[in-house]
Formats: C-alpha cells, sequence, structure tokens
C-alpha cells in the first residue's frame, strides 16, 4: 500500500459492548453535553486520530509480510533492510535465517560478503589522497606505477589473429575509477579466485595484457581498474592498501567489522550463501567461488575491487559519511568537492553505462553500488536517506528476486511515514 492509498478515517463513540453512543445517550450522563459541543468534540477527535490511524495502516505493511513468502517457498533464506539519515539509522529489519541448516537465525550484526560494495570504499579512500594533494585524478597511472607505461590496445581480434596498436593515450586514475580503462576484468594470476594474489602481483599482471578498448572510449566493468586504484594507495601513501583502509577509512567511521580477512568469530557471524537448486524446488547453501577457503586462513590477500565482509550497520556508516558530503559526526573525512566527484557521472554521454568514481550514478542523483551476491547500497542525498540491503544470493532466477525491490521500496515508505 502507497501512502496516496491510505483510505479516510472516522471515529465515533462506542459502549463496552462496541454498539455506537449516539448524541442521546450522551444526553442522558450526569453532565449534559448538547449536540453541537458532541459534533465539536468527534471533529477534534477525527483531527487527531486520523493522521495516527493512516500512519498505522502504512505501517501496517510488514517486511516480514513482504519477505514471508519468499523465505516460506525457500527462494530466500533470510535479509537485512537498514535505512539512515545522516545521523543514524532510522529503520533496521532483519529477517529469516543466516543459516537454514544450524537454524541460526538472521541478525541485526550479521556479516556479510559485500562483494563490489567494496569498490566505492576503495574509491573514497584514494579521494582521501586526491584531497591531500598526492594524488591527482587526471594523473597518468603510470605516473605512481611505472610499468603501465608500455600498454597495447587491441585492434582487431578474430579466433585466427589478433592485431594490436598502442593505445591513444594513457590510462588515467579517473578512468581506472570509472571503468573507463579499457582494462580487462581480471588477469590469469587471479585464478582459481580472486583473492590469491599480493596486490602488487595482481598490478603488475594487468599491463602484461591488452587493453580491450582505447582508454576513455568505452565501458567495461572492471575489477583490474579498481584494483590498479588500490595499488596506488599502496604507493602513495607507503603502507598497505588495508592499513590505510583501515586507519583513514573504517575507524574514523566507526566500521568495526569491516575486514578483508575475518576472524573466525567473525566467519561463525558470516550469513551463508545460498543459491537456487537446479529444478528451482528451493536453495541450496554454496561457497563462496570468488574467495579461497578457508576464509580465515592463510593466503587470502585483499581484494580493492571486492573482497570485503561487513554488516548493515558497518556499511550504513560509510553511507552516512556520502550523506554528509564527506563529514562523519562533525569530522571531516572527505571535501565535498571529493564526495560530489565521486558521486556525479563520469562516463561519457555516448556511453548507456552512468558510473562516478568507484559508484554507479543513476539519473535521479542517487548513487550506491550492488555485489555479487545481490546486496545493495543505496544512497539518496537529495533526501538525505540511504537504503542499505544485505543477503547472500548466489544465484537466483530473476523473478525470485523481485522481493528485494518491494522491501527496499517498503523500507522508504516506512521512514517517509514515521517522518510525517
Amino acid at each position: 500500500m502507497t501512502l496516496g492509498d491510505a483510505p479516510m478515517c472516522t471515529a465515533e463513540a462506542t459502549r463496552p459492548d462496541a454498539s455506537p453512543v449516539t448524541e442521546q445517550d450522551m444526553s442522558k450522563t450526569s453532565t449534559p453535553i448538547t449536540t453541537l459541543a458532541l459534533r465539536f468534540l468527534l471533529g477534534i477527535l477525527m483531527l487527531v486520530t486520523a493522521p495516527a490511524v493512516a500512519q498505522a495502516q502504512a505501517l501496517g505493511e510488514s517486511i516480514q509480510s513482504i519477505l514471508g513468502p519468499a523465505i516460506e517457498q525457500q527462494h530466500l533464506a533470510g535479509a537485512i533492510v537498514l535505512v539512515t539519515d545522516v545521523n543514524k539509522p532510522v529503520l533496521v529489519e532483519a529477517v529469516g535465517a543466516a543459516d537454514l541448516a544450524a537454524q541460526r537465525p538472521m541478525t541485526k550484526d550479521t556479516m556479510f560478503w559485500i562483494a563490489s560494495m567494496t569498490k566505492p570504499m576503495t574509491a573514497a579512500a584514494l579521494m582521501i589522497l586526491v584531497d591531500e594533494g598526492r594524488v591527482g585524478l587526471d594523473d597518468p597511472v603510470a605516473k605512481h606505477l611505472p610499468e603501465f607505461r608500455e600498454l597495447w590496445v587491441e585492434r582487431e581480434r578474430t579466433p585466427e589473429r589478433l592485431e594490436l596498436t598502442r593505445p591513444s593515450r594513457a590510462i588515467t586514475i579517473r578512468d581506472a575509477l570509472s571503468h573507463m580503462s579499457g582494462l580487462p576484468f581480471k588477469s590469469a594470476v587471479e585464478e582459481p579466485n580472486l583473492d590469491v594474489a599480493p596486490l602488487v602481483t595482481v598490478a603488475r599482471s594487468y599491463p602484461l595484457l591488452p587493453l580491450k578498448t582505447d582508454p576513455g572510449t568505452g565501458y567495461l566493468y572492471s575489477n583490474a581498474g579498481i584494483n590498479t586504484a588500490g595499488r596506488i594507495i599502496e604507493v602513495v601513501s607507503g603502507m598497505p592498501y588495508e592499513q590505510f583502509m583501515q586507519e583513514r577509512l573504517f575507524a574514523p567511521l566507526g566500521m568495526v567489522d569491516t575486514t578483508f580477512q575475518p576472524t573466525a568469530t567473525q566467519v561463525a557471524r558470516l550469513a551463508t550463501a545460498y543459491r537456487a537448486k537446479e529444478d528451482k524446488s528451493g536453495i541450496t547453501p554454496v561457497r563462496i567461488p570468488q574467495l579461497k577457503y578457508p576464509l580465515d586462513g592463510p593466503g587470502r590477500y585483499p581484494m580493492p575491487g571486492g573482497g570485503l565482509f561487513s554488516t548493515a550497520d558497518d556499511c550504513s556508516r560509510f553511507c552516512r559519511l556520502v550523506l554528509g558530503g564527506g563529514e562523519f559526526e562533525s569530522r571531516r573525512i572527505l571535501s565535498e568537492a571529493a564526495v560530489a566527484e565521486m558521486t556525479k557521472r563520469q562516463t561519457p554521454q555516448n556511453v548507456k553505462e552512468s558510473y562516478g568514481l568507484g559508484f554507479t550514478v543513476g539519473a535521479d542523483g542517487t548513487c550506491g553500488h550492488g555485489g555479487a551476491f545481490a546486496t545493495n547500497m543505496s544512497i539518496d542525498r537529495g533526501r538525505g536517506l540511504a537504503v542499505v540491503w544485505l543477503v547472500q544470493d548466489a544465484g537466483s532466477p530473476p523473478e525470485w528476486r523481485a522481493y528485494a525491490g518491494e522491501a527496499q521500496a517498503w523500507a522508504k515508505r516506512h521512514c517517509a511515514v514515521r517522518a510525517k
């Protein structure tokens, strides 16, 4: 039910047996009340109760009523939806199970692999260096990573032949953060998992591959571009990428559970990932194929393009930083100009994809990012609200995922009603 669907409200006095109290009945009481006075009082009662009843009806549709059918049909194990304004979360709902076999309920502190929601956080960290004048968005990547000086770009590729040429210009940091670099999604060193090699090794492997498009001419979603930005953070800051993220972004924001390398305790809080069974009769648990196991074991490395684990509250803190124009709880972490640059369209108009710096950008001015397992954050700076949606859906039919949009729309309606 939308806000416009709320019916008109009426109010009438009743006896204990629920039958209406008439004006004649009221006149028989020890304190006489005139018909005019009665009507006046009933009018006041209607004015007072109408907004409350409308609000109750708008809030009567619960998140359980929206997600319950999907959970009962085993199209979904569980989920968390959170809405925050610039100051604090105004709604947090956890429903269903974090692990079906263990009968572990979904709770507000359940952890999730947020995958590519890592990308805007990496971009934010790099923008800290831009604010400090240590990096420029239009710097050639090769200025900081010399191995990118001698690049090739595919001119023509057929099953029998590959023709290469030199790119018309260098890749810039802006290109890398907006998927306009021409870099492929990944390289061979990121096999069989995306987190099995140190960032320095991964970044050095990319220049060995030909670019797919000339820099700045075509959009190609690329973990390699974001990973390259992460490596630049290491080189310019003089500290490991994950340490910079922790000290300059996560700690100031109070993101206490956001990490590339979860502890055993955090792994125990991790929601199990599920995908649809082959016959679509329900869901079955799966490992995260992009990552090396055990998740708290050795041989795993931070991945700027998609390696983070986090919670709903931690993600909301990052959203609040963006809503605050770079300020969080009276502390300036990013400049207004940096946030504006991140959240505006960077891709040219002749490219259909609208992407900022680490963020997807909507035509309505919203920004956000999803993750491989259907997690999402959506930030509406105009309305001053952000929605965090966390699930671990490793693959299900599109029709099964309709509940995600419905749940997030419900959350926004809920907050709109409460604000009135």
